[in-house]
């Protein structure tokens, strides 16, 4: 697992087959869902926090110009709607002890 050094959706289930035995159709499923209600949340412009990993947080961003940096023309960027993640105190400590 994670010899790409990028942890997926079927690493993921197969961490939750390992660790309690479901099927590994149950468990694909199940990791389905949780990500699916992630998606709904963040669809439906909810924030998702959770607790020990970070938060997830939409921001609106307003219409701002820009500019090309090769010819220097003044471009308007439109406005829209970004995704943030926040690591959460302890994840960020965790992180740093890893490092």
């Amino acid at each position: 697992m994670l010899d790409s050094g990028t942890l997926t959706r079927a690493d993921l289930s197969e961490i939750v087959h390992e660790n309690i035995g479901l099927s590994r159709a149950a468990c694909a499923e199940i990791v389905e869902d949780l990500l699916g209600h992630l998606c709904g949340a963040m669809d439906r412009g909810e924030n998702v926090k959770i607790s020990g990993f970070g938060t997830f947080v939409l921001r609106d961003k307003a219409q701002r110009v820009g500019r090309n940096p090769k010819t220097g023309i003044e471009v308007p960027i439109a406005p829209r709607r970004v995704l943030t993640f926040r690591a959460s105190q302890s994840m960020r400590e965790r992180i740093v002890e890893a490092g």
